[in-house]
């Protein structure tokens, strides 16, 4: 089996994340490169770890969650389906099982808020994952006088905390936000789509999704 530790060290692919990230900087998007994937990759390895899915079943999630934003490369629209793609070309070419590739190919082109549905469970854990990474160091822009409230929700996060419970009944994310630069209503104003995803997601892995902002409990 191909290996999620394998895939980082295929330098094709580094150079299409490299890529893909700097159409969204050209774009005026926050930061979509190594440090998010490598991220996202982490965060659904601790889902699916924590609810005790198989060892292949994490190392599948971690791959998708590493891969999932090469369709940006492409265009930004439609960029998941495009990154199904792009992926099943590159894990093809890899004499990677079909059945694995499957799963990989279905969490990818499943995880913009747009058209995504988690339809598995580690479809699930990567919108889970992609959806709760929000925080300051994505934010590129450096002059706070332009921000747009992109950047002041995710310059104005402190700290993201995605936790399930010991029970594995709530999976929780917890935000510290510094309200100088976003308020809360900034942030439903732009992720209210992804929470209510993150909700549906958390749902297909039989758990409550919960989200807390400064100690206050919203969804």
């Amino acid at each position: 089996m191909i290996t999620y530790e394998e895939i980082r060290k295929i330098e094709g692919i580094r150079t299409y994340i490299k890529k893909a990230d700097e159409s969204l900087a050209a774009l005026g998007y926050t930061e979509h490169s190594f440090a998010h994937v490598t991220k996202v990759a982490e965060s659904v390895e601790y889902i699916l770890k924590t609810l005790g899915y198989s060892p292949q079943e994490v190392e599948l999630g971690k791959i998708a969650g590493y891969l999932h934003d090469i369709g940006n490369l492409v265009n930004r629209v439609d960029h998941s389906q495009s990154g199904a793609v792009m992926a099943f070309r590159i894990l093809d070419n890899l004499d990677m099982a079909p059945e694995d590739i499957a799963t990989v190919v279905t969490a990818i082109g499943n995880h913009d808020e747009g058209t995504g549905i988690s339809v598995n469970a580690i479809a699930a854990a990567l919108i889970l994952a992609d959806k709760s990474d929000v925080r300051r160091s994505r934010v590129r822009n450096q002059d706070k006088t332009t921000f747009d409230i992109h950047d002041r929700v995710n310059y104005s996060v402190k700290k993201a905390v995605l936790k399930i419970n010991e029970e594995h009944t709530i999976i929780k994310l917890k935000l510290t936000v510094d309200t100088r630069y976003g308020s809360v209503m900034d942030y439903f104003e732009i992720f209210l789509g992804r929470m209510i995803m993150c909700r549906k997601a958390a749902e297909k892995l039989d758990l409550h999704f919960k989200l807390m902002i400064n100690e206050q409990s919203l969804i």
